[in-house]
């Protein structure tokens, strides 16, 4: 009797140790993320399902070109996901569908090369703040219509599509 409740005493503690490590493995490492919205084609599609690292940023400044997952700034509840496009202190616009930084034109090779867009701007963005924008240019919910994303409402970095098996990628 007390080798088999030893067993279930056993077994027991193990269930909890993982249940403990998955929610903080969750909490404060890896989460996942389902996109429900085409605002990031091509680069991630509707039901695609991504990784996104909570710790990432913790040792490194987000880049222009990092695909984040934010808590939107009209709605905490609600996450987004979005392509970095401006920092701080810099000064972007959009003219004849290119990117402009600090009035020099950026490279944006995820985009698709026939992607047409109306111009923006000049904007300055914020300090502790950063200029969101979906690849999917022409229908993205971003920073041109919401004004800038907050460093406090980052989640994480987007770092890979796990599902579906096709579309299995690094990101970034």
């Amino acid at each position: 009797m007390t080798q088999q409740k030893s067993s279930v005493i056993e077994l027991l503690e193990s269930v909890v140790i993982a249940v403990v490590l998955a929610a903080l493995i969750r909490i404060f490492i890896f989460s996942p993320f389902y996109i429900p919205s085409g605002s990031m084609e091509p680069t991630l599609q509707v039901g695609d399902r991504i990784i996104v690292s909570k710790i990432n940023y913790r040792f490194t400044e987000p880049e222009r070109g990092d695909v984040m997952v934010f808590k939107f700034p009209e709605d905490p509840n609600k996450d987004f996901v979005k392509r970095v496009i401006g920092l701080e202190g810099e000064t972007l616009f959009f003219r004849d569908s290119q990117l402009y930084v600090d009035e020099e034109p950026v490279e944006e090779d995820y985009l698709p090369e026939d992607m047409q867009f109306h111009d923006f701007g000049p904007y300055e963005v914020p300090e502790d703040s950063y200029f969101m924008m979906g690849d999917n240019r022409n229908n993205s919910d971003d920073s041109r219509r919401w004004g800038p994303m907050p460093e406090e409402n980052i989640v994480g970095e987007a770092v890979l599509i796990y599902w579906p098996p096709g579309r299995v990628n690094l990101l970034n």
